[in-house]
């Protein structure tokens, strides 16, 4: 996992530590910066970019840049030693919690992250006073916007992974979520299923996280043959007491809902339709519902007090 999430924070020195503002001017002729598409890679491009004076005419990954016909792309391989300055150089331009907007901004894989990026780090360097709440600035805006955007799906994710037990113990499940969410979620599963090893897959990013009792790790590896459904797992793979649990989490889920408050309106909004292929409550039955007779008719009794 990157180390660069991370949201330690220096103390402040002296009275609500002033914020420096120290960014050269970008004099250079501009640029056009090519990077391996990781986060690490692109702050190593903020570095060169203020070490080389030049600005961007864009920055993108090397594997899909797309320049003009006179342009002369300038990639940077990804600097660790870099990198890590500029992670922690920024805590003297902005707030932990800003810092952590833009990782955000990154893991949203907008066209624009890169620029979008540099924008706001370019305003930081050069406004003494906090930028994260100037929302008169349209880059500022929309940071901020892709972070809420980020944070909702984040929290939909940690609510709606069902996981399938495998037949060694291996506690599986797969997402399709709108964004790269997976470095996100990692601290939200890592302390929930300590006891258990995991596997959450991305399908549409074709890498996951995988849980083996002591430490959660990137993995990635090809898929060999679709299953049937987008859900499945082989059959031939699975806890054999695995169709057993669905079929009891379907009842339950059947059982506590209540027919009469139904809004499928609401239901929606707040479990958008895109994540029920991987939910086992919005499978079809293996059986059908049938309502707990649990409920007394009335009995026969004295009249109540006060009745005539």
């Amino acid at each position: 996992m990157s180390k660069f999430p991370s949201l330690r924070r220096p103390a402040a020195v002296g009275p609500a530590a002033a914020r420096p503002v120290g960014a050269p001017a970008l004099t250079a002729a501009p640029r056009d910066y090519t990077y391996d598409g990781t986060f690490e890679g692109l702050l190593t491009v903020l570095f060169t970019v203020y070490d080389w004076r030049a600005a961007p005419n864009s920055i993108q990954p090397e594997a899909t840049a797309q320049t003009g016909l006179f342009a002369q792309p300038a990639h940077r391989a990804t600097d660790e030693t870099q990198a890590t300055r500029v992670w922690d150089g920024l805590l003297r331009a902005m707030t932990a919690e800003a810092r952590a907007r833009l990782y955000h901004v990154f893991l949203s894989e907008d066209a624009e992250r890169e620029m979008l990026i540099f924008r706001y780090v370019d305003l930081a360097l050069r406004t003494a006073a906090d930028i994260s709440e100037n929302y008169t600035d349209a880059t500022v805006r929309r940071v901020q916007r892709l972070a809420q955007q980020m944070f909702r799906e984040k929290h939909r994710m940690e609510a709606f992974v069902r996981f399938e037990k495998t037949s060694d113990g291996l506690f599986h499940a797969n997402i399709e979520p709108d964004y790269d969410v997976l470095p996100l979620i990692a601290p939200h599963f890592t302390k929930r299923y300590a006891d258990q090893r995991w596997l959450i897959y991305d399908r549409r990013r074709r890498y996951g996280l995988y849980y083996d009792l002591t430490r959660t790790d990137i993995v990635q590896f090809e898929e060999t043959g679709a299953p049937a459904r987008a859900t499945d797992v082989a059959a031939t793979v699975l806890d054999e007491r695995e169709p057993l649990f669905q079929v009891l989490w379907q009842a339950y889920f059947d059982h506590v809902n209540i027919p009469e408050r139904r809004n499928l309106k609401l239901h929606r909004r707040h479990m958008p339709l895109r994540y029920w292929k991987y939910l086992s409550e919005k499978q079809p039955r293996a059986q059908p519902f049938q309502p707990i007779q649990n409920k007394r008719p009335p009995q026969p009794g004295p009249p109540l007090l006060g009745a005539e």
